[in-house]
């Protein structure tokens, strides 16, 4: 990611906006931050477990290169960096990450921040909006002086989402597993507040759904059907593509007659 906004830079880019989804790092975007000139008494793209040994971090060739830039930072999720629904904490497990890893990634990132400080400005990125999206790269961006958007909105804004839920009778989205984080600046949660905000009806179909209906219902979201209550996890997983053509026709046959 450093690399590519160095490289834009370069190209005379004056506003980057950055994407941020799912990621397989940990770094709170240490590497990113090297790639742009940052640097510190150990390596900082190494690694996010790397980051607990360091003690002095400095940024001001990363800062200098990005002075005239602005930074846009879109993320799908509004977790901070550290803590309980931090990026560790909430995205290290569903990437593999065990108790143990969780715990020494959680206190190499705490060191990390502890030695970045806070911008400018006075304010600390590591408890803003977004600082825990894509494995903490959010707080690097932020770090920088970027600024946060919600990704969400600004994808429904570009594809024009509003114009074709007014056309539509139903709405319906999707989740891998529709759970407490999915209501927080993922897209199925901005499909569901656009549709309800229009009056139109939403559905879910999700791998997964550990809501109950009065939490789907505050979201907007109408029904849910869950593929592995369907047709069990194990099924699920070895034929998708079968079992959510069917899940769809179940749903198609109560939300069809309507």
């Amino acid at each position: 990611m450093g690399e590519l906004i160095a490289n834009a830079i370069d190209t005379g880019a004056k506003t980057i906006t950055v994407g941020l989804g799912g990621s397989g790092t940990n770094d709170a975007g240490a590497g990113m931050l090297a790639a742009l000139g940052a640097t510190g008494d150990g390596a900082l793209d190494a690694g996010g477990a790397k980051l607990k040994s360091l003690s002095k971090v400095d940024l001001s060739s990363a800062l200098e290169k990005i002075s005239d830039i602005e930074l846009v930072v879109a993320s799908d999720v509004d977790n901070p960096l550290l803590g309980l629904r931090g990026a560790t904490a909430v995205f290290g497990p569903q990437k593999g990450a065990d108790d143990f890893a969780v715990m020494e990634l959680e206190g190499a990132l705490e060191n990390f921040a502890a030695l970045c400080g806070r911008r400018s400005d006075g304010k600390d990125p590591a408890v803003a909006l977004g600082a825990g999206a894509a494995g903490g790269l959010g707080y690097g961006l932020l770090l920088l002086g970027g600024t946060r958007v919600a990704g969400i909105e600004t994808v429904l804004e570009i594809v024009k989402l509003d114009d074709e839920i007014n056309k539509a009778d139903l709405v319906i989205t999707g989740e891998g597993c529709l759970d407490d984080q999915s209501l927080h600046g993922k897209v199925i949660a901005g499909v569901a507040s656009h549709a309800a905000a229009l009056g139109k009806p939403c559905v879910a179909l999700a791998g997964e759904v550990r809501l109950g209906k009065r939490e789907c219902a505050t979201a907007g979201i109408d029904s849910a059907y869950s593929m592995s209550e369907f047709a069990g996890r194990e099924r699920s997983m070895a034929m998708p593509a079968e079992v959510l053509s069917e899940v769809s026709a179940r749903m198609s046959q109560t939300w069809g007659r309507r």
